[in-house]
């Protein structure tokens, strides 16, 4: 995708503030730019959006007021800059546990828009591959311990050593053409239904 091509909102109750950002998004060659100037209906809003980017612009936020901005960005799972005028170590530390990609302090100048967004967009890009890689090495290590789990059910109830349970875990898997993982799941539910 072009990156000009981008659906971006601007969420602003203020509309000078708001109107720095927008101009500096179209100098930057942005011509999908949309302002929310209400936080009412503001997840129903997004949603009917559907935004490839957020630029939230809170001139003093409350703690009522960055909460709502935080669960956003939990739920809509976009990239998010947040542009405040004022700060302290735990509105950035909460910035960064709801998935703001960039917090910003103060200096709004539409000059600094393109980068900040550049920015946000590689930091939001970056975090889910990480988030990606830990969940599949979450789900690999819960694979492997469910075969060992199995790996020993079989070696208890049919008097196996390791090696043999595997290699019929295997070759199980690969007669009904199943993950290897999937054919222990079941051998452990067996297991646990016929309460061995």
């Amino acid at each position: 995708m072009n990156d000009t091509k981008l659906n971006i909102v601007v969420i602003d109750e203020n509309p000078v503030r708001a109107a720095i950002l927008e101009d500096g998004l179209r100098d930057a060659g942005y011509t999908r730019v949309t302002r929310i100037g209400e936080m009412g209906n503001l997840l129903r809003r997004l949603a009917d959006l559907d935004p490839d980017v957020m630029l939230i612009d809170l001139e003093n936020p409350s703690r009522d007021v960055l909460e709502q901005m935080f669960q956003v960005s939990r739920i809509v799972r976009r990239p998010v800059a947040m542009f405040v005028d004022q700060s302290d170590g735990t509105m950035i530390q909460a910035a960064v546990d709801a998935g703001v990609s960039a917090y910003i302090v103060g200096g709004l100048q539409k000059d600094r828009v393109r980068p900040i967004l550049d920015m946000t967009i590689s930091r939001f890009n970056a975090f889910s591959r990480l988030q990606g890689e830990l969940d599949e090495a979450r789900g690999k290590l819960a694979e492997r311990k469910v075969i060992e789990r199995a790996k020993g059910i079989l070696m208890k109830q049919r008097g196996m050593n390791e090696e043999d349970a595997y290699r019929l875990l295997r070759e199980t898997a690969m007669t009904q053409k199943k993950k290897l993982a999937d054919i222990a799941e079941g051998v452990v539910m067996a297991a646990r239904l016929l309460g061995s």
